[in-house]
Parts: C-alpha cells; sequence; structure tokens
C-alpha cells in the first residue's frame, strides 16, 4: 500500500498546524517547512477546508487553522477522505481479471487493506502530536506556536 503525495500532503499539513496551534499558519509557511510545492499544496489545503478539517481566513491576518481539536481527526478518515483511489488492484475497482471467478488474492487483498485502514483508525491527530518538541523544532517552530529563528 502507497499513499499519493497528495495524502501525504494532506496529513504533513494537519501535523504542522497542530503543532503551530493555537496561531494561523499560511500555506508558504507549510511548504517552505516540508520542502514542498506551496502549488500543490494549496490544492491539498482547499481540500481540507472543504472536509472541514482545516478552517481558512484571507486577507492580512489570514491563514489557516486546524477547524476540530486534533484528538477529533482520526488518520483513517483523513487518509480515506483524500486517497482517490483504494483500489489494491484493477479488480477491485470493476476491472476484470481471467481468474475473478476463483481468485483468492482479492479477498486477502481486501482484507489487507482493512487491515491497514484499521491501523490507521486507531490513532488521531492528537497522537501524531504528542511529544512533537522535536518534529516542531525539524520545522522551525517553537512549542508555544511561534516560528523559530533560523
Amino acid at each position: 500500500m502507497r499513499l499519493t503525495r497528495y495524502t501525504d500532503y494532506a496529513l504533513r499539513t494537519l501535523i504542522f498546524l497542530g503543532l503551530c496551534a493555537p496561531r494561523q499558519a499560511s500555506i508558504a509557511e507549510i511548504a517552505r517547512a516540508y520542502g514542498i510545492s506551496e502549488n500543490h499544496l494549496t490544492k491539498v489545503v482547499h481540500h481540507l477546508g472543504q472536509l472541514g478539517l482545516v478552517k481558512t481566513s484571507r486577507g492580512r491576518g489570514g491563514g489557516l487553522r486546524l477547524a476540530r481539536e486534533p484528538g477529533a481527526i482520526v488518520v483513517g478518515d483523513v487518509v480515506r477522505r483524500t486517497e482517490d483511489d483504494l483500489a489494491l488492484v484493477e479488480c477491485f475497482a470493476g476491472g476484470a481479471c481471467a481468474i475473478t471467478p476463483s481468485c483468492r488474492l482479492r479477498g486477502a487483498l481486501g482484507e489487507a487493506l482493512a487491515a491497514f485502514l484499521a491501523v490507521l483508525d486507531r490513532y488521531t491527530l492528537a497522537d501524531l502530536l504528542a511529544g512533537g518538541g522535536e518534529t516542531a523544532r525539524l520545522l522551525g517552530l517553537e512549542l508555544d506556536g511561534t516560528v523559530a529563528a533560523g
């Protein structure tokens, strides 16, 4: 199982916003901290806003912040809502295969996907933020939410 860059950016954005709370952050700041594309991140943030995970405000003093408490954001839900296609193999998406009527692989892969998502469902953003001092430092953030010099 490999997650798309889109989902990766979504999860990283949520982590960043959780670490810098209660202050707001900008897309440019998040992109710079992770060394990722600002244009791509803009699309991700827009979607996170539509999902009700991020609040955005425009204009002077605007920015992004979490729309929910970190404990209410379940990692498995974020993955399900940001991945376009969790079909591990073609037959999951309705594709044809010569062995579909007798295939045991499809069942095994379906079980593996369910287990993968079940594990992610046990974690919230709060779990990912716990003890995040080192992560905050690596992102150039202080624990109180201010930007570290550097």
